[in-house]
């Protein structure tokens, strides 16, 4: 072929597969930069990273970044958290949204393009991933039922805050018992007149062999869960009287323990606020 991009085969991939609008997976990295790299970090990742990296690639087809600053960084629990060591790490975390049916060939592209960044010297190395899976979708809860923003509008539809709550099982028949739990009972209970319009609910899948080798293996694959609730609220306004008490709720139930359960904000694309208030 003469021409390097081979762009005949776009027409042709575009013609078959999956394309509702739905999604059926999500990539959630919350990542870590090191001390002294905040500001390049953030730069990096706003200015070429969450295009080149994410949503330039096929079926990735919404994403947001969310930021904790030191104030809402404190507010996580549990203090000994099996996620972030200390439970304070990872103060930014991007969320995205994947087309149902469409993950082994964005897994395909994903891994194809961070090794031409690598190689390119686009990938910024002063950071730790402290949480990143791709997820499947299990389930969304909306507080308002029909009414209101669907889940796949969620990244789009300027929601104020995002708390993220990751919940463990001893084993996956426990995991289905726990999925339906918190589908049936606990989130409708917990969503009705709060400021949080919708949780969606995943599991982790395993990243392929040929990853990243600064990204580890995903844990829980078997046995996690990973909540994100959308607020329409800053979490700081509605902590106390919202998000307290979800780890005594699960642990009560019997079904499962809390991992974490971690506020964020959103960023604003193209600044450094909130870089500043990181430590």
């Amino acid at each position: 072929m003469s021409d390097d991009t081979r762009s005949e085969l776009y027409a042709e991939l575009a013609a078959v597969g999956p394309y509702r609008v739905p999604f059926g997976h999500a990539l959630i990295t919350m990542v870590e930069p090191h001390p002294g790299h905040e500001y390049a970090y953030n730069r990096w990742y706003e200015d070429d990273h969450y295009y080149a990296g994410a949503m330039a690639m096929p079926w990735m087809y919404a994403g947001r970044r969310w930021v904790a600053t030191r104030d809402l960084q404190l507010l996580r629990y549990p203090e000994k958290s099996a996620i972030a060591q200390p439970v304070t790490a990872g103060c930014y975390i991007s969320t995205y949204w994947i087309t149902d049916g469409r993950y082994a060939d964005h897994m395909r592209w994903t891994v194809g393009i961070n090794k031409r960044l690598n190689r390119d010297a686009r990938v910024y190395q002063d950071r730790t991933h402290v949480f990143t899976a791709f997820q499947d979708h299990e389930a969304t809860v909306y507080r308002d039922g029909a009414a209101g923003p669907r889940d796949f509008h969620a990244l789009d539809h300027r929601y104020a805050g995002l708390v993220v709550e990751v919940v463990d099982a001893e084993s996956a028949e426990q995991r289905a018992e726990l999925l339906e739990w918190l589908r049936a009972r606990h989130l409708p209970k917990r969503l009705a007149g709060s400021p949080a319009a919708l949780v969606t609910v995943f599991r982790p899948t395993p990243l392929p062999g040929d990853r990243m080798t600064y990204v580890k293996q995903v844990e829980g694959v078997d046995t996690r869960l990973t909540l994100l609730w959308f607020l329409e609220t800053d979490p700081r306004e509605c902590w106390e009287r919202c998000f307290t008490g979800l780890d005594e709720q699960v642990s009560e139930s019997g079904l499962g323990r809390v991992e974490l359960v971690a506020p964020f904000v959103p960023t604003v694309p193209g600044t450094d606020t909130y870089v500043d208030r990181l430590r």
